[in-house]
């Protein structure tokens, strides 16, 4: 929408933050989050989208990133084979360490929020059940935004930036607390992925030819 590039992170990861803080609500009054599971992927995003957040990226490259992350997480989310996830095996603490730092990093470069490449992820390799992908990976979003967000924050001028916007803030705070409560009591978790597979793959489109 030819809003400045510099702008983007901080919107995107606001939005980010609204949606997940009502899913994550969500998730453990259902009793579906595994901290044990969860903890290494977090706490080694955070620090590492915080960092991200700070650095300062040309349009030029900043563009090619975002539009490859995104084309990369659609992609892989089209193509994934809708297999039975009732044996799953978790990853390694150091593998869930490495992987929560590389994702925070891109998370807090970019405002991708990280969750979208760490879902694919854990489909592919069976490390969780449907819902418990979608409680950790909320969880997720919700840290490394925060993180990246505070991070963003010190480069631009934040309240103005913000403000500008307040009106996509509430749209989706209203859509994520719609869809969080819809995917966890009534709509399988592959069409929420199919839907944003398309989603994002068009967007991705956009921004690598079209920006």
């Amino acid at each position: 929408m030819n809003m400045p590039y510099k702008e983007i992170p901080i919107i995107a990861l606001s939005c980010n933050l609204v949606v997940v803080t009502g899913s994550a609500f969500h998730f453990i009054r259902y009793k579906q989050v595994n901290l044990k599971f969860i903890l290494p992927f977090v706490i080694t995003s955070i620090p590492f989208a915080y960092f991200a957040g700070l650095i300062s990226v040309e349009k030029k490259y900043f563009t090619i990133i975002l539009g490859i992350c995104l084309l990369t997480a659609g992609v892989r989310m089209l193509v994934r084979r809708n297999d039975n996830y009732e044996q799953t095996k978790g990853p390694s603490i150091f593998l869930s360490s490495i992987i929560g730092s590389i994702l925070g990093f891109l998370s807090g470069l970019v405002g991708i929020g990280g969750g979208i490449f760490l879902s694919p992820l854990m489909y592919n390799f069976k490390w969780a059940k449907p819902k418990e992908i979608s409680a950790l990976c909320c969880l997720f979003i919700f840290f490394n935004s925060i993180a990246g967000l505070i991070g963003q924050l010190q480069k631009v001028d934040s309240f103005e930036t913000i403000n500008s916007y307040w009106g996509l803030i509430i749209a989706v705070f209203i859509g994520g607390q719609l869809g969080s409560l819809i995917s966890i009591n009534k709509l399988k978790p592959r069409y929420v992925e199919l839907l944003t597979a398309i989603l994002v793959t068009l967007l991705s489109l956009r921004v690598l030819f079209f920006s």
